[in-house]
């Protein structure tokens, strides 16, 4: 029992900060939207469809910012300094070699991307588009090494920092969008501006942090006699370790990105109530997410201190998250028209949207099953079979979503609890492979030992 109140205290210590991180970026994103709305519907299509983009290229990030986290948390569970410098230089490596590809390619291809993004379209968005990501796609450069420095304070086992500077960077974001956007004249540019700016801000402040964070100065302050590998190992580790989190993350992506597709061929309110409505759960599946990472940080920092405790961290994580999809699932069938209404949804489409909300809890108690135990496997090394599970789930998703249309959103919804049970199920079962595996080490470990001291003959 005090094991397992020491795993739920550290889990809940360490989402309590990232959750709030991760609400942060919502909520300055909803906000954002609000103010460039004032614009007309060319200007907030235009910005819709490109921070989609700058989602996506989120996942690009990922590899070098979650990466880092599980090697530096199990390097500090080691009371490895050589393995803590090895981590660092693997993934500024990392960012170095990504970030001008993604900046000055984007920068320099930002009117084809528009025009792919926009579906070919000419006109007002597409000329609005082109000046947001002249802004945006250099600016990349601070999103990505914002990114990294809070990939490397959440595996120093700082969480609250990185909380703090997203509320600074939003917060800041939130101030300059309508000074530069409506003040300024500067309309979706100064949007773009806005955005880079708190970033550049909350970088800086980041990297003040790196230089006081007490793990990072331990392990730059131990004798250098103790090397790691080569730059280019560094680099590679790195890669190995965060690609699979990556490619997890941007298939879920892509995957609600089609399943929009599939809602449009009810109608289009039906569209904008799931459009809306999807909002709304961000508030649920940020709280789970925040489970997931701290999930991963502290079971790679047992691993590395030599205890594997993966079974009861993932139990612990299971009660969090299940207990938080569940209470989810029953506020949002208790208030979904009050909820719809809230997001200034009327009509049509906020009926479409609170019978979306009302019938998501059982893919959302599931939704939170799956991605708590997800973050076990990140902090085990697990995460490429996680990935094949999760790139299966989506495509029986999308799947059962289209057979399953034709009973309206409820059917959406049937598709979604269903895809998911299945991936529940599949990560259920390697945990449980794990558990044996585990069992099997220690049965062969006390043998060989008995083995040694004659015990048992």
């Amino acid at each position: 029992m005090a094991a397992a109140a020491e795993h739920r205290r550290g889990l809940v210590s360490l989402a309590g900060p990232v959750y709030v991180e991760l609400l942060s970026g919502v909520t300055a994103g909803i906000v954002n939207t609000v103010w460039v709305a004032r614009l007309g519907g060319a200007a907030l299509a235009a910005v819709a469809v490109a921070t989609t983009v700058e989602n996506l290229l989120l996942g690009v990030v990922l590899v070098a910012g979650t990466g880092t986290t599980v090697l530096l948390a199990r390097a500090r569970g080691a009371q490895d300094p050589a393995a803590v410098r090895s981590a660092l230089r693997g993934v500024w490596a990392l960012w170095a070699v990504v970030t001008p590809v993604v900046a000055a390619g984007g920068y320099l291809g930002r009117e084809p991307l528009a025009r792919l993004v926009l579906g070919g379209a000419d006109g007002g968005s597409l000329d609005l588009a082109t000046g947001y990501f002249s802004v945006a796609l250099p600016g990349i450069a601070v999103f990505y090494a914002a990114n990294v420095v809070d990939g490397i304070l959440k595996g120093a086992g700082d969480t609250r920092t990185p909380m703090r500077l997203a509320v600074l960077a939003n917060g800041l974001i939130l101030v300059l969008d309508p000074l530069l956007i409506l003040g300024a004249g500067l309309g979706v540019r100064g949007a773009a501006i806005a955005t880079v700016l708190g970033r550049t801000v909350a970088l800086a402040c980041g990297a003040v942090a790196l230089r006081r964070n007490r793990v990072l100065r331990w392990a730059a302050g131990a004798p250098r006699n103790l090397q790691g590998g080569s730059l280019r190992a560094d680099f590679a580790r790195t890669a190995a370790t965060g690609l699979p989190m990556s490619a997890d993350f941007v298939t879920r992506m892509a995957g609600t990105l089609a399943l929009v597709a599939v809602v449009a061929r009810l109608g289009v309110d039906e569209v904008a109530g799931y459009g809306m409505a999807t909002k709304a759960t961000y508030v649920a599946t940020m709280a789970f997410y925040a489970v997931r990472q701290a999930a991963a940080i502290r079971t790679a920092h047992l691993l590395g201190a030599g205890r594997d405790e993966r079974r009861a961290v993932g139990r612990q994580a299971l009660l969090l998250s299940g207990a938080l999809g569940l209470s989810a699932g029953l506020a949002l069938l208790a208030a979904a028209p009050w909820i719809m209404r809230a997001l200034g949804s009327g009509g049509a489409a906020a009926a479409a949207g609170a019978l979306y909300l009302r019938c998501s809890g059982p893919y959302l108690l599931l939704l939170a099953c799956y991605i708590a135990l997800g973050g076990v496997f990140e902090g085990s090394g697990g995460s490429p079979a996680l990935a094949r599970i999760t790139a299966c789930g989506v495509v029986l998703q999308l799947a059962l979503a289209y057979g399953l249309s034709a009973y309206g959103l409820p059917g959406i919804c049937s598709a979604m609890a269903t895809a998911m049970a299945v991936q529940c199920a599949a990560v259920a079962a390697m945990h449980l492979r794990t558990r044996e595996a585990r069992t099997a080490g220690d049965g062969d470990t006390k043998g060989a030992t008995d083995a040694r001291t004659g015990v048992g003959r």
